[in-house]
């Protein structure tokens, strides 16, 4: 049987993961600060919006088409 600390790949493969995952919780830890230092902005601006009724009866021909 091989002894784990003459097998240098896998330490390095550990010490790898490690790294990308310290600086996987770095980032978001930071991401995380950020966000809740901002104001907070709306996506778009409230505009007034018209809005067109337009009633249908039954005898009409739209109607008749539509149905």
């Amino acid at each position: 049987m091989s002894d784990w600390t003459s097998l240098w790949y896998v330490w390095l493969i550990l010490l790898l993961v490690s790294l990308l995952l310290l600086c996987g919780v770095s980032v978001s830890c930071v991401k995380f600060c950020c966000r809740k230092k901002r104001l907070p902005v709306e996506p778009f601006p409230r505009h007034p919006c018209d809005l067109t009724v337009i009633g249908i009866d039954s005898d009409s021909t739209a109607h008749s088409t539509v149905t």
